[in-house]
Parts: structure tokens; C-alpha cells; sequence
């Protein structure tokens, strides 16, 4: 039985009749946090920028299209594990394993930035060729934290054992041997305030690859805009610089997967968690509707 004025089904964007089967993109909510060393939350983050979608309208009029209409499947919640984060890292891989071998275009929400990994390890034994696109407040690029080769700490030290490339942009917060060894890998924000969006994204672009892999730390916006994170950095990217540096990367590039991470919503404070909502709808549609 239909019943009139029903809420919007539970899943990313509340979208009618969602189709694994026809869908393009399958997402993954990733409610894992176990290895968070300041302020923790972002398990609670799939389910808040689902909520928030749910409300959200799905035409674009920046896109000037439905993005849903691409195909837009979710998938339940995957179960931590807490063995360990390789654990966990490898569940990851294994369920994104099925989602490319059924041609499906992974996106990941998390949970805590180690998500991020099993992604990358799964993307790694289909291209060979690729390049990690890495937006975070943070380098993320210790080898170990905290007695830990496997953390949020230490995603993009892991991710440069796979990938071919990496690039971080963005970053405001990074330790000192970081900073020196992979200066020319990052980004800072300090050298990119007063650059246009087309700017930005032609320095990413000749440091990255035709393959892309997309992952985005929600902390690498301005806390003015994104406060619900667990460590929140000042004087960050806009959503605007964000969503358009990526909107002219997937002009050229070949995205590969994707995934945002790190919202630690704040209780009674919804509009972080619709900003995310928002902006990875327009990434899914800047990779699809504009072709």
C-alpha cells in the first residue's frame, strides 16, 4: 500500500526505487572511528549525511541535471571490524572488491580517514596507474602514531606504498619530517590563498595522474563552515574552492573511486552535515552528468 506523503526512503539523497542492478555509483557508509586520537564522533557520520540528504532537492541547478538519475545505489551500513584497523582496512577492501567487480563507481562515507585504505588497496589490483588526490587539513603522512602503522594518522603514508601518486592539498597541520620529505607532494594552504579555482586545479593536475582516486577529509574546510569535525583546523578551503576545484579535475581526469570522510556531527547543529551531503552530490555529478 502507497501512503501519501511519505518520508523520503533511507538512503543517500532519499532517492525513489533505488536499483543496484542500473545504478552507476554504489555507496558505502563506513561508521568507524576506532583509532581517533582527539575528538571522536565520525561513526556518527554516515548516518548524518544520509538524514541530510534526505532533504535535499535532486536537481542541480549548478549541473543543470537530476544527478540521481545516473543510477545512485546505497548499500546498508558495513559492520566495524575491531580485531584491529588492518582489519578493518581489509573488510573494506573486500566489500569495494564486489562493488568494481560489478562496475560499480565506489563512494565511501565515513567513519575516521583509515576507510580511506581499503579503497585505495581494491582500486590498486584493478590500475596499476593512479594517483591518490588527497584534500585534508592534515598530511596524514606519519609512519606510525601512537604505536600504530595502520591509523587516521598514517592513511597517506600507507597510500604512497600503493599508489603511484599522491597529492595533498590543503594542508594547514602536518608534523615536521613530513613537511621536509614530502614537501612537493602537498599543497599547503598557505601557498594557496588569493588562487582561483582554475589555478588550484591545474597545479593538482600536473601533480596527479589520469587516474584518480578522491579522498577528502571534511577537516580540510574552514571550521566557519565545516566545524563538525574531530580536529578542526583554522583558516581552511571554502565549499565553493572545494567543490569547484574538484567539478574542473573531473573535466580531464578519470575518477576512480571516491570517498569523505571525518564528519563528527555536532547535536543539534544540521547544516555540516547537509554541506556534506551537498557536496558529494556535486563530486558524483561533476564525475558523471557533466559527460
Amino acid at each position: 500500500m502507497h501512503v501519501l506523503n511519505q518520508t523520503p526512503p533511507y538512503n543517500l539523497f532519499g532517492i525513489e526505487d533505488q536499483d543496484y542492478d542500473t545504478s552507476k555509483v554504489a555507496v558505502l557508509p563506513v561508521p568507524y572511528d576506532s583509532t581517533v586520537s582527539y575528538r571522536s564522533g565520525a561513526r556518527d557520520g554516515p548516518h548524518a549525511i544520509i538524514e541530510a540528504s534526505r532533504g535535499m532537492e535532486l536537481y542541480s541547478e549548478e549541473l543543470g541535471v537530476d544527478v540521481s538519475k545516473i543510477g545512485i545505489f546505497t548499500l546498508e551500513e558495513l559492520a566495524p571490524d575491531f580485531s584491529s584497523p588492518e582489519g578493518m582496512v581489509n573488510r573494506i577492501k573486500k566489500e569495494v572488491d564486489v562493488l568494481i567487480g560489478d562496475s560499480k563507481f565506489p563512494v565511501l562515507i565515513g567513519g575516521e580517514h583509515t576507510v580511506s585504505l581499503g579503497a585505495i588497496k581494491s582500486i590498486a589490483e584493478n590500475e596499476k596507474d593512479f594517483s591518490v588526490l588527497h584534500f585534508d587539513a592534515h598530511s596524514d603522512s606519519r609512519d606510525e602514531f601512537m604505536g600504530a602503522k595502520v591509523c587516521h594518522a598514517t592513511v597517506m603514508a600507507r597510500a604512497r606504498e600503493i599508489a603511484k601518486k599522491c597529492f595533498s592539498v590543503g594542508v594547514r597541520s602536518t608534523d615536521e619530517k613530513s613537511a621536509k620529505e614530502y614537501e612537493k607532494d602537498m599543497l599547503f594552504m598557505k601557498d594557496m590563498r588569493g588562487m582561483g579555482v582554475k589555478d588550484l586545479a591545474g597545479i593538482i593536475s600536473k601533480n596527479t595522474g589520469k587516474n584518480v582516486y578522491l579522498t577528502v577529509d571534511l577537516d580540510v574546510l574552514d571550521p566557519s563552515e565545516m566545524p563538525s569535525v574531530g580536529t578542526p583546523e583554522p583558516d581552511g578551503m571554502r565549499f565553493r574552492e572545494l567543490a569547484g576545484v574538484i567539478g574542473e579535475l573531473a573535466r580531464e581526469k578519470r575518477f576512480m573511486g571516491m570517498d569523505f570522510t571525518e564528519l563528527a556531527p555536532i547535536p543539534g547543529m544540521i547544516a555540516p552535515n547537509y554541506l556534506a551531503a551537498k557536496l558529494i552530490y556535486l563530486a558524483i555529478g561533476s564525475v558523471f552528468a557533466i559527460r
